[in-house]
C-alpha cells in the first residue's frame, strides 16, 4: 500500500511517500510552505493524491517523557482537518527524534545552509514514514495505535 507522511509546522510543513512494496520511502520536495492550518490540510490532501497514497501518516511531536505538549495539540487538530479534507483516516504516529535524524542524515550528505532548511522537514516526514512502516511490518494486520477518523 502506498503511503505519505506528513510532518506538520508553523512554517513548513514536510512530506514524503513509499512505494506500493513499503520499502522505499522518498521525501517530496518541496515542501509546503503556509501557515494556515486549513491551506496545509488542502495542499497535503492535493500531495496525497498527486502521489497517489492511499494512507496517510501525520507525525505528533510529544515530549522526550512521552507526555504532550501545546505542539502535539497543534498536530491533532491538524490531522483532524486533514482526514476530513482527504476523507480518509490519519494515523498518528510518535516524531521524536526525527528532526535530529533527519539533521544528522542531511549533515552526512553534506546538505547545509539554505538547501538544509528546504528539505528538512520533508527529510523529517521519511523518518516518521519509515518508523511508521517498519511498525507496519512487525505487526501485520493490525490497526495502528492511533487513527484519526473523518468526521461523519
Amino acid at each position: 500500500m502506498k503511503w505519505i507522511a506528513v510532518d506538520y509546522g508553523e512554517r513548513r510543513t514536510g512530506l514524503a511517500v513509499c512505494d506500493a512494496s513499503e520499502l522505499i520511502v522518498t521525501p517530496v520536495t518541496p515542501q509546503i510552505e503556509e501557515k494556515s492550518l486549513n491551506k496545509v490540510a488542502e495542499a497535503a490532501a492535493a500531495a496525497r493524491l498527486a502521489q497517489g497514497a492511499e494512507g496517510v501518516v501525520c507525525g505528533l511531536p510529544r515530549n522526550m517523557d512521552g507526555t504532550e505538549g501545546s505542539r502535539a495539540g497543534k498536530s491533532r487538530r491538524f490531522a483532524q482537518r486533514l482526514a476530513n479534507t482527504a476523507g480518509v483516516p490519519v494515523v498518528m504516529w510518535d516524531e521524536r527524534r526525527t528532526t535530529v535524524s533527519a539533521a544528522a542524515i542531511l549533515a552526512d550528505n553534506d546538505t547545509f545552509g539554505a538547501k538544509r532548511k528546504e528539505r528538512l522537514d520533508s527529510v523529517s516526514a521519511a523518518v516518521i514514514l519509515e518508523s511508521f512502516l517498519n511498525w507496519r511490518a512487525h505487526h501485520p494486520g493490525e490497526e495502528p495505535p492511533e487513527l484519526v477518523r473523518p468526521e461523519q
